[in-house]
């Protein structure tokens, strides 16, 4: 497909289309930028603006004055990475069960994790609300900890049982026949060797943590127990929306997931194609 696609195109019409689609990723980002440094008379004004004609940071300095950002902030570090950590752990072991052994219910089991990804969310809502008000969980971190662990394990775990079945068995079993354990062996020759598929699994985990808005609004309502996408949708008033601010804040809760796609990104690619190529 791909020499066809040189054949029939010259290199300038490809890289027009290339240019047009990273336009295209890229504009949503640009004009959160551009309006986090327009003031309300421009952002509110007839006139549509491509750049700020008066400048200004204003709005960041609101959005740290009028609400607590650093706390929203450090509350979707902590949920994110402890969600992260979770979902990581289970699907190891989950997926190498899945991979390496042979029982009685695995397909059923595949079956139910997949048919858990077509289930809309919003039906668990009442269960997980009762559960958490019994547990005296309602408005605490650990209430979204244990609800994106719980969303994120199914694919995670298959994802992680595919990266699994790409790892030489055989690599293994010298390990076991040289005197390791089969837990030891795992440490110290499979999961090296997976370290993409492991960054890969963490970062989808990761991010269904930091970007959810939903189970937020529900299970949080102190301002010390607030996520970032709950402390945004705190600049949707019943009246006016606070553009410059949320805008504000949108562009600050994105360092720390450019900061960690920059460091991993090599990971990352890896780990997503490694399942398309046959080890």
């Amino acid at each position: 497909m791909a020499n066809f696609l040189r054949a029939r195109f010259p290199g300038w019409i490809r890289f027009a289309v290339l240019l047009l689609f990273l336009a295209a990723a890229l504009l949503p980002f640009y004009w959160l930028f551009v309006t986090s440094l327009k003031d309300r008379q421009e952002i509110y004004g007839d006139v549509l603006t491509l750049w700020p004609a008066n400048l200004t940071w204003n709005n960041y300095i609101e959005t740290f004055r009028t609400s607590d950002f650093l706390g929203y902030f450090k509350n979707s570090l902590i949920v994110s990475l402890s969600s992260g950590l979770l979902v990581l752990i289970v699907s190891i072991f989950g997926g190498y069960a899945l991979a390496r052994y042979r029982f009685r219910g695995k397909g059923v089991i595949l079956l139910i994790f997949l048919t858990t990804q077509m289930v809309p969310v919003m039906i668990l809502l009442v269960p997980l609300f009762i559960v958490f008000g019994k547990l005296a969980l309602l408005n605490t971190l650990g209430a979204l900890i244990i609800t994106y662990t719980a969303l994120n394990i199914p694919f995670c775990l298959i994802t992680m049982s595919g990266f699994f079945q790409q790892t030489p068995v055989a690599l293994e079993e010298a390990a076991m026949i040289d005197g390791c354990s089969r837990l030891s062996t795992v440490a110290r020759i499979t999961l090296p060797i997976m370290l993409p598929g492991l960054v890969a699994t963490f970062v989808f985990a990761f991010m269904g943590a930091w970007n959810d808005l939903f189970f937020g609004v529900m299970f949080t309502t102190s301002e010390h127990v607030k996520t970032v996408p709950v402390g945004l949708n705190g600049f949707v008033q019943k009246f006016d929306v606070n553009w410059g601010e949320m805008s504000a804040g949108g562009m600050v809760s994105l360092i720390p997931v450019a900061i960690l796609f920059a460091l991993i990104q090599r990971y990352i690619v890896s780990g997503l194609s490694q399942g398309a190529v046959k080890g």
